[in-house]
C-alpha cells in the first residue's frame, strides 16, 4: 500500500522588519537599514522575470550586519526584512509609475517623481542594472498590500523608535545606513563613503562633522551630499528644529563584498571594526546643545 506523501509546507513569512534592541537605551542614537531585506518570497519569485541573483543586485547586502554593533553601544537597530526591489522603505509610500499598473491609479499617487521617472519608485519597475522586473503589469491591489503590510509597519517602528528616544534624551540622532556601487561620476578618485545631510537641512552640521573626520581619520575618503543627498528617511525623519536629526551613510561594496558575486570579501571584518568605532565615537558624543 502506498504512503501518501506528506503535504510541502512554505516557511513562515518573516515579519516585516526586526529591532534589534540594547538591554537598556543609553544613548540619542537610532540606526536603521531599509535595504538590507533579503526575504524573496516564493510568489514575488514566481512574477518576476528575473532570477534571484539579478534581483539581489538592488539590495544593501550585509548592511545590517555592518552595524550590527549597535545595541552593544546602548542603540537600537531596525532593519528591514523584505528586500528593496519589492517594496523600498526608502521612497514615500505611493511613489509609483502608472505603466506597471494594469488599471489607472488614484490621483494622489505620485507619479512623476524623478525616482518613478528612473524606474525606481517605492514599487520598482527595474533592478539597479536597469532590467525590467516583472512579467505582466500589476495590480494597484498589490501595490496597496505592499505599501499596508511592509512600508507602513517599518515606518510605524522607525517613527516609534524616535520618538522613544526623543522622550528620553530631549533628541535623536537617526543613522540611515546603506550601500553604494561603483560610481562612474566619480572617476579616479571614488569615495568610500557618502555622508548625506539633505545638504545641511536634515541634521546638525556638528553630528555631520563627526561622522566624517572619525571616518577620515580611520583612513576612508569621504564625501559629503555628492551623489547621495540623502533619501526619503534622511529628508523626511530629519528635522533639526523639533529635536531629530537624520545622516545618511552610503558604504561603497567594494570595501567588504564581491559585487559580482555577492559574497563577503575580505575586507568585511575590518570595515567592520571600523563601523564598531565609529558608533563607539558617536555614543560617547558630547551631544549637549543638540537638542
Amino acid at each position: 500500500m502506498d504512503m501518501p506523501l506528506p503535504a510541502t509546507t512554505l516557511p513562515p513569512e518573516p515579519p516585516p522588519f526586526e529591532v534589534a534592541r540594547p538591554v537598556r537605551q543609553s544613548v540619542p542614537l537610532v540606526f536603521c537599514s531599509p535595504h538590507s531585506g533579503s526575504h524573496y518570497s516564493a510568489a514575488f519569485l514566481a512574477d518576476s522575470r528575473l532570477d534571484p541573483r539579478a534581483l539581489r543586485r538592488s539590495e544593501d547586502c550585509f548592511v545590517d550586519e555592518l552595524f550590527a554593533a549597535a545595541p552593544e553601544f546602548g542603540a537600537p537597530l531596525l532593519t528591514a526584512t523584505f528586500p528593496r526591489v519589492f517594496c523600498d522603505a526608502n521612497r514615500e509610500p505611493w511613489e509609483l509609475d502608472p505603466g506597471m499598473f494594469d488599471g489607472p491609479l488614484p490621483a494622489w499617487v505620485n507619479s512623476a517623481s524623478p525616482r518613478v521617472g528612473a524606474g525606481l519608485g517605492t514599487i520598482a519597475r527595474v533592478v539597479a542594472s536597469g532590467e525590467p522586473v516583472y512579467r505582466h503589469k500589476l495590480a494597484f491591489t498589490e501595490a496597496e498590500a505592499r505599501v499596508r503590510q511592509y512600508w507602513q509597519p517599518y515606518h510605524t517602528a522607525l517613527a516609534e523608535l524616535i520618538a522613544e528616544t526623543r522622550a528620553e534624551f530631549g533628541f535623536c540622532l537617526l543613522i540611515d545606513c546603506h550601500s553604494m556601487p561603483a560610481h562612474p561620476a566619480h572617476g579616479h578618485n571614488p569615495s568610500d563613503f557618502v555622508l548625506g545631510d539633505a545638504h545641511g537641512t536634515a541634521c546638525a552640521p556638528r553630528a555631520t562633522r563627526l561622522v566624517e573626520e572619525t571616518l577620515g581619520g580611520l583612513g576612508y575618503r569621504v564625501r559629503r551630499n555628492d551623489p547621495y543627498a540623502g533619501g526619503y528617511i534622511t529628508r523626511h525623519y530629519g528635522r533639526p528644529r523639533e529635536g531629530v536629526h537624520a545622516l545618511q551613510i552610503e558604504i561603497a561594496r567594494s570595501l567588504y563584498m564581491n559585487e559580482a558575486r555577492l559574497e563577503r570579501a575580505p575586507g568585511m571584518q575590518s570595515l567592520t571594526r571600523d563601523i564598531s568605532r565609529l558608533i563607539g565615537v558617536l555614543a560617547k558624543a558630547d551631544w549637549n546643545g543638540l537638542r
